[in-house]
């Protein structure tokens, strides 16, 4: 249960940002015994890889800001980000000795195939929202919204490393602040396409 939770903590925050759960994980390998990469995965912690991955997050943290660029970006990451998902996903791997289970060594495609499918949902709720707030803000709203983001990526990452049963209710509150922003939209559009009242008499 604790690796499910941990791969889905990962490729949630992978759906939001690509390169900050590749990141974490990534150094915390290199740096430290809390991650453990299987041999499969090594490469994450190589120091050419954490320099490309802080390249690039610096890049997409930086487009993300822009108005519209963040719409071209959303398209960009449709790849990056499901892939990422997959890899951080299988990553976890290692954490099956905690729960003295073989099952996910045994199975090693679940893991990536969950971690890509999760991080897809993810992004396409982000991918569809973020125009929404645009439009509503006059491109105001979408700096911010990019914020949050990376925000609740860094945390969900954290969170699904070190506290792996909290995932279930960070990924709830993720799923609740899409969904209102989803109805916000279509209440909004009903609004706009509704004929006008009729004038009273004179």
């Amino acid at each position: 249960m604790l690796v499910a939770l941990t791969g889905i903590g990962l490729s949630a925050a992978a759906g939001l940002n690509a390169y900050i759960p590749f990141l974490l994980v990534a150094l915390l390998a290199r740096l430290t015994d809390v991650v453990t990469l299987p041999s499969a995965l090594v490469w994450m912690e190589s120091w050419w890889a954490i320099g490309l991955g802080a390249v690039l997050l610096l890049t997409d943290v930086v487009l993300d800001k822009v108005p519209l660029v963040d719409t071209f970006n959303d398209v960009v990451q449709t790849v990056m980000r499901p892939a990422t998902g997959g890899i951080v996903a299988a990553a976890t791997t290692a954490a099956e000795s905690v729960e003295g289970s073989t099952w996910v060594s045994e199975n090693p495609w679940v893991p990536i195939v969950a971690g890509v499918l999760v991080a897809a949902l993810v992004h396409s709720g982000k991918a569809a929202v973020r125009p929404v707030v645009n439009a509503a803000t006059g491109g105001a709203g979408g700096p911010v919204a990019s914020v949050v983001e990376d925000v609740v990526s860094v945390g969900l990452s954290l969170v699904a490393i070190f506290l792996p049963v909290l995932v279930v209710v960070v990924l709830g509150l993720l799923v609740w602040a899409f969904v209102a922003l989803w109805r916000r939209r279509r209440r909004r559009r009903v609004g706009a396409s509704a004929p006008p009242a009729p004038a009273g008499p004179a």
